[in-house]
């Protein structure tokens, strides 16, 4: 098996991160207005407790994986919790490890902050991610509702 490695965003990779982030938006069949680009790759570079944070899975050197994810308040517990916004591997890496390995990245980042929350959704005919999802992790019977 290939060896896997994921750390976090460096500025350096802002080609390869909008390469991938674009990747993910099409699928969803999004297109965001070059402002969100910009305001999204600088606040993955933002101190803060609540900014987003990124992470890029490399094999080879090469980019074929990111996630963002970021940390927000309960009024359930005393310790934050970690929302998983994004997640994609490049279809060429798909099935070799990738998205579980950046799960598996996230719960360990959080868990260094003591968050045991992680979660994350994903569209109900995402079926290739969603075998995934269902191998890694439970899923909890909650329905989305929002007022866009």
């Amino acid at each position: 098996m290939t060896e896997i490695t994921i750390r976090p965003l460096e500025l350096a990779d802002h080609a390869e991160w909008r390469r991938l982030w674009t990747a993910y938006l099409d699928f969803y069949n999004t297109v965001l207005p070059e402002k969100i680009y910009g305001l999204a790759w600088k606040r993955l570079f933002t101190e803060g407790e609540f900014e987003p944070k990124g992470l890029i899975a490399l094999v080879d050197g090469k980019a074929v994986g990111l996630t963002h994810y970021l940390y927000h308040r309960s009024g359930w517990s005393e310790a934050n919790n970690c929302y998983l916004q994004d997640l994609f591997a490049d279809p060429a890496a798909r099935g070799k490890g990738v998205g579980a390995a950046l799960i598996e990245a996230v719960k360990q980042e959080a868990a260094k902050l003591g968050v045991t929350n992680v979660y994350w959704m994903t569209h109900e005919t995402n079926a290739t991610a969603r075998k995934l999802y269902d191998r890694v992790a439970r899923r909890t019977g909650f329905i989305e509702y929002d007022l866009l």
